[in-house]
């Protein structure tokens, strides 16, 4: 399968920014499609990239940009909902999901790549994890000898401009103790240079079409270990309590009307079932993971120069 140009629903995010610098090192044509065209200018510098403004629950949208693409690449996702149309769990993770097929089958479009979530399952504990799986079935059962559909699911994905060590690390600079819920929830952070390295490499593969690929770091750690290493690369002493079961729950119900909802009991639900690979299909890909303690420190600990060229060279692939 030859793509020549691919439409990234979700381009302007931080994993959609990485893959679209990864396939400008290459001959595919990239267009990215935002609500606020203004807002993210920054990514034209970005060889290969087209920058449109468009809303993508809107079906009409949709089709016009799909129209002249051979493949779409779809990082649409959100961790906490809101009232208001667009911002629930259904509209995002299911509803949109259904518009996408629906415009892919109509342009004929035929290469799907979509980001899914490590314990998404229609019969997962959270609303986050139902509507993940949902959608992610939905993906699937599109796939067929002329629309080839692949897709990831990662766990929590880090880097520089995370939403996860660095939420963590803003916390961690402004408080002198931390009542962590969940502190047993295991994750195994995955990095978005090795995510977006397998989006590439998988997108004119044919030995990934139809399959499903768990993506994770090489270590597993439980939330109380990230927080404190978090803490530990701030030279900040903090007091880290872990809170029981029903106190994380309730620190849910609390802090889910806290404007941005730094936590709800969506969250502690989630936490319920381990963010742990089965089998992790960096190995499949031929993708070395890369380590936490090789990359955190450089964005977490106020980096050198030096240690911004070593990650940059890592991201280039001349570590070697």
């Amino acid at each position: 399968m030859r793509i020549r140009r691919v439409c990234i629903l979700g381009g302007t995010g931080f994993i959609g920014r990485e893959i679209a610098n990864r396939l400008a090192n290459t001959s595919i044509s990239i267009k990215v499609l935002t609500r606020h065209r203004e807002r993210n200018r920054h990514l034209l510098p970005i060889p290969n990239l087209d920058l449109f403004e468009a809303d993508v629950h809107n079906p009409v949208d949709l089709h016009n940009h799909l129209e002249d693409v051979d493949a779409v690449i779809n990082l649409v996702a959100i961790l906490n909902e809101g009232k208001k149309s667009g911002r629930r769990f259904e509209d995002v993770h299911v509803h949109l999901v259904e518009k996408i097929l629906a415009a892919c089958r109509d342009t004929g479009v035929k290469r799907l790549l979509h980001m899914s979530a490590l314990g998404a399952d229609p019969d997962g504990p959270s609303r986050y994890q139902q509507t993940k799986g949902e959608g992610e079935r939905m993906a699937l059962a599109a796939h067929n000898e002329h629309f080839a559909v692949t897709v990831f699911q990662p766990s929590v994905v880090f880097g520089r401009e995370d939403n996860f060590l660095n939420t963590f690390a803003g916390m961690l600079k402004i408080t002198p103790a931390m009542p962590l819920p969940t502190p047993k929830a295991r994750f195994q952070p995955v990095y978005v240079g090795d995510v977006a390295t397998a989006f590439e490499q998988v997108l004119e593969d044919r030995e990934s079409f139809g399959r499903t690929y768990e993506l994770g770091g090489p270590t597993v750690y439980t939330l109380e270990a990230l927080v404190r290493y978090v803490a530990e690369l701030l030279d900040r002493r903090r007091l880290i309590v872990g809170l029981p079961d029903g106190l994380s729950r309730l620190q849910g119900q609390i802090m889910q009307h806290v404007p941005g909802k730094p936590y709800t009991v969506d969250n502690y639900l989630s936490a319920q079932v381990d963010n742990v690979c089965q089998h992790n299909g960096l190995d499949d890909l031929g993708i070395h993971p890369t380590a936490l303690e090789a990359v955190a420190p450089s964005y977490l600990s106020g980096s050198n120069t030096r240690d911004r060229y070593d990650e940059w060279r890592r991201d280039a692939g001349r570590d070697g």
